[in-house]
């Protein structure tokens, strides 16, 4: 990941790739480069950090070319793991978006076969089997149609190689668009990227393949020529930026079935039931621990939190998840303790002093952070990344997806290191885990009922969060991104704690959203939301199936995948918190008095 553009016309492509390079700079990146094909052949530029680090190469002759914006998921962002990549020699150049599955066993072979790499990146098997099978005297497209079909995971890909004045393309899960312009052809991961030159596109499916050449695009399925439709976008600029959507939050709401196949990608082994995470812990160490300290703030604290009660479930250690401001280290044998830090920016401040904190008391800490080479992941003694992507919108969504995912996976490992989770109960798991994509996105098909249950409620007084065990923490990050997007006042609580005191607030504009799945107590929460409704209060709850909910005056349904179902109902939440926004008119992606990471404390 995470941009990719490509130009073939009758310009100059150097200035165009790199201005449409520029275009995709909100999507945030941490390398980029561009493979330019000239009069001699291929010129390849790329730079760790900005776009503009690259400059715009004079190439003699070279009207065909093909960019990348990198968000590092294998491998630090250098100048050698940044794309464009190549095989043995520079005749291929790659760029990529996704991950590629099977990487490690394509590599392995390759090696095998006295190929050599450069870069720590998955991307790289593909310029390798290229290289390979135009040995076998295929033209470009031929040759990438045979290796995509060896690659497993998502991908967007294009190509050019030497003696071949074209780009050749395909994606499986991840977007690629062709524009269409003067005799010229445009591609790219999102229309930002051209639209200042072309409006007319085609949206590319899965399992597509494209050749753009003498300034026109074709598209291919299973070796024929296929029509797909050109459309007009009729986006302004800064729409086209967020993929059609209204909002980067939107955007990145639909986006978790992505971010969450990349936090599980290569990561579990059903047929063993291992979490296989590419961690090291001195020999015995997790075997002695006495107890796990999560440290985090905001949504990443509540992410901790689930993971927490996952750990103490599946590790038989004790965990306490706590927030990073109020962290103390008192007591306690540092050799026998485990800090995590959780950030999403890796950069967060009070996330960073509790780690030094810990550091310096000689306890071991782990990093769980979306950012590869931020400040917490070159201080930790170890880093697990959530894979999630860029996230714009300053409210979380799919980085607290990813994050409860990433922990989870957690969980499972150290249980199984110290001995407290069998095979079996580890591939219960670990499906359970595998299906959080596919139940996300059947939630998000049903976005549209979110939308109009949203609307009966937009001018409540309070909304009120509940939930019990897993459902908890999923109550208090429901309602912090209703107070944070629609400056409405909102609560999460234990649902037991309603009683003691909330409920001197409830009325009748004050609706109750509950977590009722199974595993979180569902039918003592339903007792408590019943407490509320004789106040006159509406009671809106997301369900699996496991109670009875004749009573409540909204349901919402999700798939039972044991403990990680509250997380597919955060989804609901979102959306809802969302459409209360949105009917509001608030400034949804940049909320006042906030920023996307905290850096101070």
């Amino acid at each position: 990941m995470c941009g990719i553009v490509g130009y073939v016309g009758d310009d100059a492509a150097g200035p165009i790739v790199h201005g449409g390079l520029e275009n995709l700079d909100y999507r945030g990146y941490d390398s980029a480069g561009m493979a330019l094909l000239g009069d001699d052949g291929l010129t390849i530029t790329k730079r760790e950090g900005e776009v503009s680090n690259l400059g715009v190469p004079a190439v003699a002759g070279a009207t065909c070319g093909i960019g990348h914006t990198r968000w590092s998921t294998h491998g630090p962002p250098t100048d050698t793991n940044a794309h464009p990549h190549t095989g043995m020699s520079d005749d291929i150049a790659v760029v990529h978006n996704g991950i590629i599955e099977n990487y490690e066993e394509l590599r392995a072979t390759l090696v095998a076969d006295g190929h050599e790499f450069a870069s720590e990146t998955d991307t790289e098997v593909v310029p390798h089997l290229l290289e390979r099978e135009l040995d076998d005297d295929r033209n470009l497209h031929a040759a990438l149609e045979s290796v995509v079909a060896k690659l497993e995971g998502s991908y967007a890909i294009a190509a050019v190689c030497t003696g071949s004045d074209r780009i050749v393309a395909t994606r499986h899960e991840s977007p690629l668009v062709v524009g269409h312009g003067d005799d010229a052809a445009f591609l790219a991961s999102d229309v930002t990227a051209f639209v200042e030159h072309t409006r007319d596109v085609t949206y590319l499916e899965d399992g597509d393949t494209v050749a753009l050449a003498d300034g026109d695009a074709t598209v291919y399925r299973d070796g024929e020529v296929a029509d797909r439709p050109i459309e007009t976008v009729e986006w302004d600029a800064a729409a086209a930026e967020k993929g059609g959507y209204d909002h980067y939050m939107l955007k990145e709401i639909h986006e978790q079935p992505t971010a969450l196949r990349q936090a599980l990608s290569g990561r579990i082994d059903l047929e063993r039931g291992t979490a296989d995470l590419d961690l090291t812990f001195p020999a015995g160490f997790l075997d002695s621990l006495d107890e796990i300290q999560f440290v985090a703030c905001g949504t990443s604290f509540y992410a901790a939190h689930y993971a927490a009660q996952l750990v103490e479930s599946f590790a038989d250690v004790r965990a306490t998840a706590e927030l990073a401001s109020e962290y103390t280290v008192d007591g306690g044998d540092p050799w026998r303790t485990l800090t995590v830090a959780v950030t999403q920016s890796g950069e967060t401040a009070d996330t960073l002093s509790a780690l030094r904190r810990a550091n310096g008391t000689g306890i071991r800490t782990l990093a769980v952070t979306n950012t590869l080479g931020s400040t917490v992941t070159r201080e930790a003694d170890d880093s697990l990344f959530i894979r999630a992507g860029p996230e714009i919108g300053v409210a979380a969504t799919k980085t607290f997806a990813s994050q409860v995912t990433t922990l989870a996976l957690l969980s499972v490992f150290v249980g199984q290191e110290r001995n407290a989770l069998s095979a079996a109960d580890a591939r219960d798991v670990l499906t359970d885990l595998r299906g959080l994509p596919g139940a996300v996105q059947q939630v998000l098909d049903g976005a549209d009922d979110v939308r109009e249950a949203a609307t009966a409620f937009v001018d409540a007084a309070a909304y009120f969060f509940v939930g019990r065990s897993h459902g908890y923490p999923v109550a208090l990050e429901g309602a912090l991104k209703l107070k944070e997007i629609a400056y409405d006042h909102a609560e999460g609580f234990a649902a037991g704690e309603l009683k003691h005191g909330p409920l001197a607030l409830v009325t009748e504009d004050t609706p109750i959203l509950a977590v009722l799945t199974e595993g979180t107590r569902p039918g003592e929460t339903l007792n408590n939301v019943a407490e509320a409704q004789t106040r006159g209060a509406s009671a809106i709850g997301i369900v699996d199936g496991s109670v009875e909910t004749n009573s409540l005056d909204t349901a919402f349904s999700v798939p039972s995948l044991g403990p990680v179902t509250p997380l597919v109902a955060n989804v609901y939440f979102q959306l809802f918190a969302y459409a209360i926004a949105n009917q509001q008119g608030r400034s949804i992606d940049k909320p006042r008095n906030l920023a996307k990471s905290v850096t101070v404390e």
